[in-house]
């Protein structure tokens, strides 16, 4: 029976690779990875950190019994690191890079080196008991993250300990998803790495502040689309894409130059109108359109700049390589794609409430205050509804790479 089981396992996991490998984006495949396997040990719970900078950085989580039905929870954007060391349980299994199952973390061995620490419990009031801790190798056999699957459901007692075949099949699983989360990795490197070329030309175009960007309109369109009936699988499947195609939403700045790109002071009306054209050359990169991601990427770089009002930019441009040399009147109302609307949205949050060379940080509520007056005129009311009903979420985001941080995650 067991063995039964094991290649029925071993089966549908051949089915979830196909599946996870089709994702571009990082975030959207460990949520999928994290899924699939609490999925394949009916676990409540789980958790993955990857390696970066020789620690261990907290990157995703799931937990049914606190998440809320209508995007994720917040936590997910706690901002934690670990020591590769033997003192902690995921610091251990990413030494020794062996799996290990725990049956009750309150109740540890006396003679193990590592401990848990409750915090998250405490935070949450939530139980951990049971943990399974997987290393995740990449194609040269180094670690490159954990994961951890937390209390197993039993349907007659509620409660359940991990076993050995949970163990082989978690492992088996690991195995396989770390070669799409190393390849999921790469092309995160390949999208920061453009932006390190943008930041060269333009400081305000850093890692955090697109990390930003990218985080808050998945959320921002999670909510809106929840909001429309738009289907979960359709959600997930344009999250996927949407996060990496709005890091890139000014790409198109290495077209303007230096002299207007770093000048401290008010632009002239020449040298707005010039800088007006990155959306046009942001949208060029993408023109030869082979996906979904490509389309969507264009019309983000194209339209984050336009208003719901009207007064935006750069309006329809029938021809990228030969533009007018007035852009406008821009494009109004529900002309406007609706990823454009959420990236504009979510790039002006980001900057007001970002220090710049040339201004100050806004407060909080001053920023709130600012898009509250801008719904229906600078926004789509029903995006700053979104906005504003996963708020949580985006104050989350804001304080997980409010600090400088420019790791990939």
């Amino acid at each position: 029976m067991a063995r039964q089981l094991q290649r029925d396992s071993i089966l549908r996991i051949t089915e979830i690779n196909k599946r996870i490998n089709r994702y571009r984006d990082l975030d959207s495949l460990l949520n999928h990875v994290l899924r699939e396997a609490r999925h394949l040990t009916s676990a409540d719970a789980g958790s993955i950190y990857l390696v970066r900078d020789g620690r261990l950085s907290f990157e995703y989580v799931q937990n049914d019994s606190l998440a809320g039905p209508r995007h994720s929870p917040g936590f997910q954007y706690q901002h934690q690191k670990l020591a590769m060391d033997h003192q902690s349980i995921a610091g251990h299994v990413a030494i020794t890079q062996r799996p290990l199952i725990i049956d009750d973390v309150y109740n540890l061995p006396s003679k193990v080196p590592y401990t848990f620490n409750p915090s998250f419990d405490q935070m949450t009031r939530y139980r951990t008991r049971s943990v399974l801790t997987v290393p995740l190798l990449n194609s040269r056999e180094r670690i490159m993250g954990i994961m951890q699957i937390i209390n197993p459901r039993d349907r007659k007692s509620g409660n359940a300990t991990f076993n050995r075949d949970d163990e082989a099949i978690v492992t088996y699983f690991a195995n396989l998803a770390a070669v799409a989360i190393e390849k999921a990795l790469l092309t995160r490197e390949i999208i920061l790495r453009m932006i390190k070329m943008s930041e060269l030309r333009d400081p305000t175009e850093t890692a955090p502040h697109v990390n930003r960007v990218g985080a808050f309109s998945v959320e921002i369109y999670h909510r809106w689309a929840w909001d429309h009936g738009i289907d979960e699988n359709e959600i997930q499947r344009t999250r996927d894409l949407l996060r990496i195609a709005a890091m890139l939403h000014d790409v198109g700045k290495i077209g303007i130059s230096d002299s207007i790109l770093k000048k401290r002071g008010r632009l002239t009306a020449a040298e707005f109108r010039r800088i007006q054209l990155h959306t046009l050359y942001g949208a060029r990169l993408f023109t030869d359109i082979t996906s979904d991601w490509d389309e969507m990427a264009a019309q983000i770089a194209i339209s984050h700049h336009e208003r719901w009002d009207g007064n935006g930019y750069p309006g329809a441009i029938s021809d990228l390589a030969h533009p007018p040399r007035r852009l406008g009147p821009g494009l109004r109302g529900e002309a406007i794609p609706i990823f454009g609307r959420i990236v504009a949205l979510a790039d002006v949050y980001d900057a007001l409430m970002s220090q710049r060379s040339y201004k100050p940080s806004w407060k909080e509520e001053d920023v709130i205050e600012y898009i509250q007056g801008q719904r229906g005129s600078q926004f789509d009311p029903a995006v700053v509804d979104a906005f504003f009903a996963a708020y949580p979420l985006i104050q989350s985001i804001h304080k997980k790479y409010g600090n400088g941080d420019t790791s990939t995650s």
